[in-house]
């Protein structure tokens, strides 16, 4: 995620994963259905995003009593382009690896805390008030 490939992160996923995004996630879809469909997703965000994340800190893996369930509590270190202001993204992902492969993601990221970051909070109450 520090060099925001989707190449990359599409390749960790089955052909058929699904990423999910169970929160209000302002500009996503709720999920996306297949690895095309995560690599030109987060390449598209990526992309168009104003940011530059510089580390992912306070990794903490917690095992779970399905060996195929990962949950993992992380925060995105990033810096706003053209700026020297940063923030902390917190986010959780529950993951499902089958056979080496990413089959399943929920991402719970703070979207809220995003948005405010990069001034787009507007977007936010827009995103609400079009689903109404």
């Amino acid at each position: 995620m520090v060099n925001l490939s989707a190449d990359e992160l599409a390749d960790l996923h089955a052909e058929d994963a699904v990423y999910e995004f169970p929160l209000l996630t302002p500009g996503r879809p709720e999920r996306y259905r297949n690895q095309a469909e995560i690599r030109q997703g987060f390449g598209a965000a990526w992309a168009a995003a104003p940011v530059r994340v510089e580390e992912i800190r306070s990794v903490v893996v917690h095992e779970t009593t399905d060996p195929e369930v990962i949950v993992a509590e992380q925060q995105a270190f990033a810096t706003i382009t053209g700026t020297s202001r940063s923030f902390t993204l917190p986010f959780l992902l529950v993951m499902r690896v089958r056979d080496g492969r990413i089959v399943h993601v929920r991402d719970y990221a703070d979207a809220l805390r995003g948005a405010f970051e990069l001034g787009r909070l507007a977007v936010v109450v827009d995103s609400l008030t079009a689903s109404r």
